[in-house]
């Protein structure tokens, strides 16, 4: 038997158990976790060095190291997030609905756990803990597959968290599985294990998820690429614009909702842009623009097709000059990812425009596009963020882990 179908067929054993366990006793192996990874720190760091090493000889860039790699403060990130899925409301037996039927039928729609998530994703330890504790917390076993440049984060962390859960003796360990072998075929398997796992949840670059969507059979939860737009409105404040502007581009650039493009009403531009094109350059950023960015600053690169749609996912950014709020809502709906928009403006008839208009996970206004994040939207932490319509939308935190049954109680009803 494989590695990929011993584990599937644990986790789902183990799912068993899980879905049975009190709040209490769920909460109680969160904690010896969450404690677990702040004693273990130094350990998960030498690991983690492994990998960014591993890296370093790969010549990957430095965003996808700063991706990979794992620092105290980082653990202690991990630690806090684990704490914070502890102090939320556990969703499973949750009433949704309930209600009579004439014939005296009592229904009730509560929640329940999805089962087994098969959760894959790229280069980023902290989903391996993110994964793991919404998984338990919502009563689901996780079966995890990351990528060969962090085998060595994920194998030590999934060690740390098992020595928690074992200590806690409440949670069976294989409730969280890794899977080590990390190659493509056994991860077109994976796609395909309908007998074991109820969910699949890709995380990571637009290439894996397309694969993980046009592949499996399993049903797969569909976490998007991050093309994320700002559209600072005529009216908009100057200092507030190029404040928000600049954040969403470089407070982190790595992530999905850092933004990529920059629109610019051509009335806020006579007189500000040279400004905000200051400000980005101050933060070393890169910027593609059209004729005219470009006539105000020569030495921006000039903008082709491919940088509307790229999530550069760096110090890079494009910019566009547009002459209405509907101009910006047209481009966004051109080459936008459905994840995170914002406008800056003081309109009210435009700003309602744009939020009712633009389609989005999250739209904003005056107010950066780095607060799409499960932590930022009190979920202590997500599993990803869907940009798909069903089931789930937006940062997807413990209830987007569950599904719901229908409890029917009766007096001997029989139907005639």
């Amino acid at each position: 038997m494989s590695e990929l179908i011993e584990k599937a067929k644990q986790a789902q054993q183990a799912s068993k158990q899980l879905a049975i366990l009190t709040t209490e006793e769920k909460n109680r192996a969160l904690k010896q976790i969450a404690d677990q990874l702040l004693v273990e720190r130094t350990y998960l760091i030498e690991e983690n060095q492994k990998d960014i090493e591993a890296g370093q000889r790969a010549g990957i860039s430095q965003t996808l190291l700063d991706r990979l790699l794992l620092t105290d403060e980082r653990v202690q990130a991990m630690a806090e997030g684990v704490e914070q899925v502890i102090a939320l409301d556990d969703p499973i037996g949750e009433q949704i609905d309930e209600f009579t039927r004439p014939n005296g039928l009592n229904i009730r729609q509560v929640r329940v756990p999805l089962g087994v998530i098969g959760m894959i994703y790229e280069a980023r330890p902290n989903v391996t803990v993110d994964a793991s504790v919404l998984c338990l917390k919502s009563g689901n076993a996780v079966l995890l597959r990351g990528s060969s440049s962090a085998l060595h984060s994920n194998k030590a962390l999934v060690s740390v968290i098992h020595r928690g859960l074992e200590a806690a003796n409440v949670i069976p360990k294989d409730a969280v599985q890794l899977l080590e072998d990390t190659s493509r075929e056994t991860a077109k398997e994976m796609f395909k294990l309908n007998d074991y796992l109820d969910v699949l949840i890709p995380r990571g670059g637009a290439n894996l998820i397309q694969s993980v969507v046009k592949e499996a059979s399993v049903p797969v939860l569909e976490t998007g690429v991050g093309n994320c737009h700002v559209y600072i409105d005529e009216s908009a404040d100057p200092e507030m614009a190029v404040a928000i502007a600049v954040n969403a581009k470089t407070q982190r650039p790595s992530v999905c909702n850092a933004a990529e493009t920059i629109l610019v009403h051509s009335a806020w531009a006579k007189e500000h842009v040279s400004k905000l094109i200051e400000e980005l350059r101050i933060k070393e950023v890169q910027i593609a623009g059209d004729e005219q960015i470009k006539a105000v600053a020569p030495f921006v690169k000039p903008a082709d097709e491919s940088d509307w749609g790229t999530e550069y996912l760096d110090l890079q950014v494009a910019m566009k000059i547009v002459n209405s709020v509907d101009e910006a809502i047209a481009h966004i709906d051109r080459y936008g990812s459905k994840h995170s928009e914002a406008i800056v403006s003081e309109t009210d008839a435009n700003v309602r425009k744009f939020l009712t208009n633009v389609d989005a996970t999250t739209v904003y206004h005056n107010a950066s596009t780095r607060f799409t994040d499960g932590f930022e939207f009190g979920f202590g932490a997500e599993i990803g963020i869907s940009t798909q319509k069903l089931h789930a939308r937006g940062p997807m935190g413990l209830r987007a882990l569950t599904s719901s049954k229908y409890v029917v109680h009766g007096t001997g009803q029989i139907k005639k």
